[in-house]
């Protein structure tokens, strides 16, 4: 006779009989020692996880599972976002461009029709189902455009550099000497000494006269001016909400169809945030889920005083929106700005996203300047969450491969050992509770013995970011009850969201059949905590996280259950299960 703890035999041990099959984490079977261990290889076997030894045969095996079709989808930390448009609105576009790396995708209510974006979020929704893994939708609003009025003539006029012109609010027709500028706010907040900008920068202009709806400027640079061109203000902070009536319209819709994220453009002040808070409480629908709100940051009153640090403390994440930055700040201020940024999201745990000219190239070429490769590579050396696409993607010649090369830096910079270094230049502040003492520790000891990630089991995703913020060395495996949680931690640095008790997490047969993301997979313990456990083994395994079964996991919870924020409890956990240690499987 054999004891149990024997009999029940190890899953790195061989065995005579066939392949055996881990039911919700524990073995079934009877089993003879051969006194030597030989690695084992994980199979799948419908909707259970099995190991088999190298030479387990029958029907139960189907697809071997030790390297899951998209495992490297998940092998990197830094997320991608990619803009939606012409080049990238068929199902099998956005499909590629998720499997070439994209995390988040963009929709831009700039342009195109809802009827559109709602079809495109359908399609995104699909995608997700297919391979049973969140993806976020983030709905970008335009905001308000700052244009001078129309000319005489239709080609415009050039002004040269030194001449007087003149801005304001009278609707005739412009010429060389002056044009209307149809925003009385400007006007308002416009002191003389201050500078516009007309174009994107390409001319610039200096206030040096102010009265009763008007403003004479000195042209400092040069050049030709023409119907409706834009205006930027970068020493005026205007009194004007960043929510137009066509915002207010396009976020209603949003809040409608269930966008994930909210990104809010023309950011001036934390009041404006607030402002956006208020509004998606009035308009949410009945039964609607609340978008997480992201700021972007393109004007320079954002960092007067403590206004970039309240702005990030209203808001669920940052944009780093260098187009119109790199407008209304010199050139040579960005790359700073873009640090100063990234660090204060860090030091509280909120998402950034680098984004704007990133593979600009692109658009027309198959491959990126070596600047452009620097550019991306230096967002992500500075800590950055994501890293954004835009027309690269949406309307580019080369969306997928503009996709799978960020992936490529992304992997290539994250590899290399001063990436580490950088990382954690930024010392990580911690507050004295015990969740943050929980994920402190569970990063510690997922260095310690060489854990292949950390599990985290969150509702609402706050521990999930905590331990984000720490920007551990291993994957981060965030396990949620809600998919709306899930989504909004797709955009965060290092975390993989999955729904528990969700089919085969993508895996797919021999006959190529896919998972739906919707279809669960009932479970039964005596022990909440050991189902917890086991859910934890099976997400890690769908993500190719774990290969072999002696693999270890990190996981942390909070007990009791429902408790928002709450992380008290930390075991460490074979990939085999919790019923199984050093190579033990206990049996009932």
């Amino acid at each position: 006779m054999v004891s149990i703890r024997s009999a029940a035999l190890l899953l790195l041990a061989t065995c005579e009989s066939d392949a055996y099959v881990v039911r919700s984490g524990r073995a079934l079977g009877s089993f003879v020692a051969r006194g030597r261990r030989t690695p084992l290889r994980m199979v799948l076997a419908g909707p259970e996880k099995t190991f088999s030894s190298e030479k387990a045969t029958g029907d139960a095996m189907k697809a071997v599972a030790s390297v899951p079709k998209l495992a490297q989808r998940w092998r990197k930390s830094t997320k991608q976002l990619a803009t939606l448009g012409p080049a990238s609105s068929t199902p099998e576009m956005i499909e590629n461009l998720f499997l070439a790396g994209a995390d988040v995708f963009r929709l831009n209510f700039s342009h195109g029709d809802k009827e559109q974006k709602l079809e495109l979020l359908n399609n995104i929704r699909k995608i997700e189902s297919k391979y049973s893994h969140p993806i976020a939708a983030l709905g970008d609003l335009q905001g308000p455009k700052l244009r001078v009025g129309q000319f005489s003539d239709k080609s415009g006029v050039y002004l040269e550099k030194d001449q007087k012109f003149r801005l304001d609010l009278d609707s005739a027709a412009g010429n060389n000497k002056r044009v209307q500028l149809p925003h009385p706010e400007i006007i308002a907040a416009s002191e003389v000494g201050h500078n516009l900008l007309v174009d994107d920068g390409k001319m610039k202009l200096t206030v040096i006269e102010k009265g009763d709806g008007f403003l004479v400027c000195n042209v400092d640079v040069e050049g030709k001016i023409s119907d409706r061109k834009g205006v930027n203000t970068p020493d005026s902070v205007l009194q004007i909400s960043p929510l137009t009536p066509k915002d207010r319209a396009d976020l209603e819709y949003m809040l409608e169809i269930g966008v994930d994220w909210v990104a809010l453009s023309f950011v001036q002040r934390p009041e404006d945030i607030e402002e956006m808070i208020k509004l998606i409480a009035e308009k949410l629908p009945p039964g609607g889920h609340v978008p997480a709100i992201m700021a972007k940051i393109e004007k320079p009153s954002c960092f007067l005083g403590d206004s970039l640090e309240k702005i990030v403390e209203l808001c669920d994440g940052i944009m780093v929106a260098r187009g119109d930055l790199g407008v209304e700040c010199p050139p040579e201020d960005v790359p700073l700005l873009q640090k100063t940024i990234i660090d204060t999201c860090r030091k509280v745990g909120k998402p950034v996203v680098v984004a704007t000219q990133m593979l600009e190239s692109m658009i027309d070429n198959p491959t990126p300047t070596r600047a452009e490769a620097s550019d991306v590579a230096t967002a992500i050396y500075d800590g950055a969450d994501a890293i954004m696409l835009s027309a690269e993607s949406a309307a580019g010649k080369y969306p997928e491969e503009s996709v799978a090369m960020q992936q490529r830096i992304i992997n290539r910079v994250e590899s290399d050992r001063h990436y580490r270094d950088y990382i954690n230049a930024t010392p990580l502040s911690l507050e004295k509770t015990a969740t943050d003492a929980v994920i402190a520790s569970a990063r510690q000891i997922a260095n310690t013995i060489d854990a292949k990630a950390i599990v985290s089991f969150t509702l609402r995703g706050s521990t999930a970011l905590r331990c984000s913020k720490g920007r551990p060395g291993v994957p981060i495996l965030a396990i949620t009850p809600f998919k709306e949680t899930a989504r909004h931690l797709s955009l965060s640095w290092g975390v993989y969201p999955e729904l528990p008790h969700v089919g085969n997490y993508g895996f797919v047969d021999e006959d190529g059949s896919e998972n739906i993301y919707d279809s669960t997979q009932s479970s039964s313990s005596s022990d909440d905590f050991d189902l917890v456990l086991r859910d934890a083994c099976r997400a890690a395994l769908s993500k190719g996280l774990v290969t072999t079964p002696e693999d270890l996991l990190v996981v942390t919870a909070g007990i009791p259950f429902g408790t928002s924020g709450a992380a008290n409890v930390i075991r460490i956990v074979p990939a085999a299960g919790p019923q199984c240690w050093d190579g033990v499987c206990r049996v009932d």
